[in-house]
């Protein structure tokens, strides 16, 4: 199967090792792209709620198809976000064509575009970290919920639920979080002589025009791999949201699932290490200033 080809492809929030973490479906969807750089922005690992006895060969999988993008010299920027903080820490590590820094500046046909996760506007970050921890928990037992009643609801014969988009959506402090979110962000990029912002954080897809005080930017968020099962991607010298739902053939691609299942997960990260033919890790400062040149 020929692969689309993808500038570049923006993802967030996709949580592995959480029961909520669509894994398989985000396999299917790297294996059907060609991108020429990846920016992770932040939660990729989900280290709040990192348990060992769940992590399956998927999950697993992702990781090893991502890292074998780095053994192809393929660029991967990774932004740690509030559930991965751990990784902070390591701000300016380079591994071959990984880096991992606190936000990106990219130039792209000219534009200037600002990412990073988001969470540093988080109030409740910020202040109650402990009650961030306990809503994360929280959010994961709906997500657990919410499949067992969408898994009924389609044995009736009856369309998908979403709770937490529900909530999201309905509850007035819930939206205006997220309004607060886009205008802060946004008035901040803009100050800065930003044309573009991406975030990930609340699990919110959306590309808009955004106006402020500063002058008028583009704010875009990636979504999520756990409702919304979405991307950013640049190609053809425009932004767009990638929704896998509307992807049928992302859809059928055979992930090979049952021979990913004969490896443990130890096994699987030995292999993917020696796949990687690249320099030892050197932990220095890297500029997080990344021109990304797009014909």
């Amino acid at each position: 199967m020929a692969k689309r080809e993808v500038d570049i492809v923006v993802l967030s929030d996709i949580h592995l090792g959480t029961y909520g973490c669509h894994a398989t479906e985000l396999l299917r969807y790297l294996k059907s792209i060609k991108p020429r750089a990846v920016i992770l922005n932040g939660d990729i690992i989900d280290i709040w709620q990192f348990n060992k006895r769940y992590w399956p060969s998927t999950h697993m999988m992702v990781v090893k198809h991502l890292t074998s993008l780095m053994a192809k010299d393929i660029p991967v920027y990774f932004i740690p976000g509030n559930h991965d903080e751990m990784l902070r820490r390591f701000k300016g590590f380079n591994l071959g064509s990984l880096k991992i820094v606190n936000k990106l500046s990219l130039k792209v046909d000219g534009k200037r575009i600002w990412v990073f996760h988001g969470d540093v506007f988080d109030v409740v970050m910020q202040n109650s970290k402990w009650l961030a921890r306990l809503g994360a928990v929280g959010y994961d037992t709906l997500i657990l919920i919410n499949r067992f009643v969408n898994f009924v609801s389609q044995k009736m014969g009856r369309g998908k639920l979403s709770f937490s988009k529900k909530v999201k959506n309905t509850v007035k402090s819930a939206v205006k979080f997220i309004n607060d979110f886009e205008n802060t962000v946004c008035d901040i990029a803009a100050e800065n002589n930003y044309d573009y912002v991406i975030c990930g954080h609340i699990h919110h897809p959306e590309i808009k025009q955004m106006q402020t005080k500063h002058g008028d930017v583009t704010y875009m968020n990636s979504g999520d791999w756990i409702e919304n099962l979405t991307a950013l991607e640049y190609t053809d010298s425009r932004w767009r949201i990638y929704h896998y739902a509307n992807d049928p053939v992302a859809q059928a691609i055979d992930i090979g699932k049952n021979k990913g299942n004969k490896q443990t997960s130890k096994e699987m990260m030995d292999k993917l290490l020696s796949e990687l033919n690249v320099k030892n890790p050197r932990d220095t400062e890297a500029s997080a200033v990344v021109t990304v040149g797009v014909q």
